[in-house]
């Protein structure tokens, strides 16, 4: 075997190795397009509720590498949908509810033995920031968590394929004036939502492309 063989034989190893290394150490933009159902805020000293319309969602996904099996994620996602009230003779049985998710976490990639698909647990906390559009209404930022799990397809190459289902816990800790009313038949004193956990449940899709 000649020089030349060998070294260009070397050297493509070595490329190889240094695309390999680049492969795992690679960031992830991950757009994400999803839809989010359930939910429900409580009110206080009343048996009435409002539940959260199931809507679209969507937002991204940034992931960058920890160590071995695990990566740094961080997450944004927003919803627009309305809020329904559950005594429906009211005159504003509707009201308008945007939030916006803003969380950091890690997925664990779970060994799989085919390389086109790797599964994954993901798990995030942050803050979620939910505007209410009525007369009286606050926004308002609560604590919030996440946890999830997906499959990730062509996890080895430039642009990959992001499957997921997750959970949304939102902690409305203490009482807000965010679902405040003032009109005829509601005030404010009826529509404070009290101290608990909104739980919700969202499945998305996105297009991954790593750099």
């Amino acid at each position: 075997m000649g020089r030349q063989p060998l070294v260009t034989a070397v050297l493509l190893c070595v490329a190889s190795a240094s695309l390999a290394q680049q492969k795992e150490a690679s960031f992830e933009l991950t757009p994400l397009v999803g839809y989010r159902f359930g939910g429900t805020f409580e009110i206080e000293e009343s048996p009435d509720s409002y539940g959260i319309e199931d809507s679209a969602s969507y937002g991204f996904i940034l992931n960058f590498p920890h160590r071995a099996n695990t990566r740094w994620e961080i997450l944004y996602s927003r919803q627009s949908t309305d809020a329904e009230f559950s005594d429906r003779t009211s005159s504003n049985r509707f009201l308008d509810i945007e939030s916006q998710m803003l969380q950091i976490g890690g997925t664990y990639q779970f060994d799989s033995e085919n390389d086109a698909v790797q599964p994954y647990l993901a798990a995030t906390i942050g803050g979620t920031h939910v505007k209410a559009s009525a007369n009286g209404s606050e926004s308002d930022t609560f604590f919030s968590g996440s946890i999830g799990l997906g499959m990730l397809f062509a996890p080895n190459s430039r642009v990959g394929l992001r499957l997921e289902g997750r959970g949304h816990a939102t902690f409305t800790n203490s009482s807000s004036n965010l679902l405040c009313v003032v009109s005829p038949d509601l005030n404010a004193c009826t529509i404070e939502v009290t101290g608990d956990v909104v739980i919700q449940f969202e499945v998305f899709a996105g297009v991954v492309v790593r750099f």
